[in-house]
């Protein structure tokens, strides 16, 4: 009697794909696909999803430039967390490497939402793991490759201003690029920002502090300085992004700014794949212009 094949369903194919590439168990990190498609976990007794928040571009006809994907903690589902608090149990619990694979793990397959989209996925990446970035690296690309997203759609977010270790930074930054991936250079404009390593680290981008919007908003003098913020980051060749912008009038200094990628919860709030959409501002706009 001949035996009927069944082809195997879509969790166990990503079941198989994960023990086979990354050596994860969807059962050891409470991997789990919801009704709505999108993926959560459970590991050490913390629940996560994944939040994006939009970066528009708005002097592209595609708005939508790109996706930061956001860490949402849970204790037993239900009482919500910081992500600065789950990375700092997992390091306690010796486990920062295997949370922060899980995370990484579970932002890529709800990115797989909106991959139909012409966006960019910005990841941030633990500054403790910068020195593994071989082995962590070559993980993650596995990673990537089985839900068929390219290295050159991944824009990983480095915090310059608390990596002490120039040489870390920097090694870290030409291994990311040699396998392909983008570099944004994170919170810049904080009291311990260097511009002489922006210059050695030549990123792709560089997302502004949010202090710097928002100080602008009540300071004239951080309002004319803005303006020249941008023109220096655009001179080492990388992109301005304004984030934190979260009022109407800061999203007027930001386009006074010459500034063309924004992000911030006046335009959208980060929010589940499913749910991400245009900014209403933008819609209304551009209503109003027709």
């Amino acid at each position: 009697m001949t035996k009927i094949k069944i082809a195997p369903t879509h969790i166990e194919q990503l079941r198989i794909q994960l023990k086979e590439s990354l050596y994860l168990d969807l059962d050891d990190y409470g991997l789990a696909e919801q009704s709505t498609g999108e993926f959560n976990s459970t590991y050490l007794g913390v629940q996560l999803n994944s939040a994006f928040q939009p970066i528009y571009n708005v002097a592209a006809e595609e708005l939508l430039f790109g996706y930061e994907a956001l860490l949402r903690p849970s204790l037993g589902g239900e009482l919500p967390s910081s992500p600065e608090f789950a990375f700092s149990y997992a390091e306690q619990s010796g486990k920062l490497v295997q949370f922060d694979r899980v995370c990484r793990t579970l932002h890529v397959l709800n990115f797989r939402q909106l991959y139909a989209e012409n966006g960019l996925l910005f990841l941030n990446v633990h500054p403790k793991l910068l020195a593994h970035v071989d082995e962590h690296g070559r993980v993650f690309e596995r990673i990537l490759h089985a839900n068929s997203v390219p290295t050159s759609r991944v824009v990983i977010e480095i915090n310059e201003s608390i990596i002490e270790n120039e040489k870390i930074l920097i090694d870290a930054v030409e291994n990311y690029k040699d396998r392909g991936y983008r570099i944004a250079i994170d919170n810049f404009g904080k009291s311990h920002s260097n511009l002489s390593r922006l210059w050695k680290l030549s990123p792709d981008f560089v997302k502004l502090d949010i202090s710097l919007v928002q100080g602008a908003e009540h300071n004239t003098k951080v309002k004319k300085v803005l303006p020249r913020i941008i023109d220096i980051i655009r001179d080492i060749e990388a992109e301005p992004v304004i984030k934190g912008i979260e009022t109407r009038e800061q999203f007027d200094i930001a386009i006074a700014s010459y500034a063309t990628l924004f992000q911030g919860y006046f335009l959208c709030r980060p929010v589940a794949a499913k749910d991400v959409h245009i900014s209403g501002y933008f819609k209304s706009s551009t209503q109003a212009a027709a």
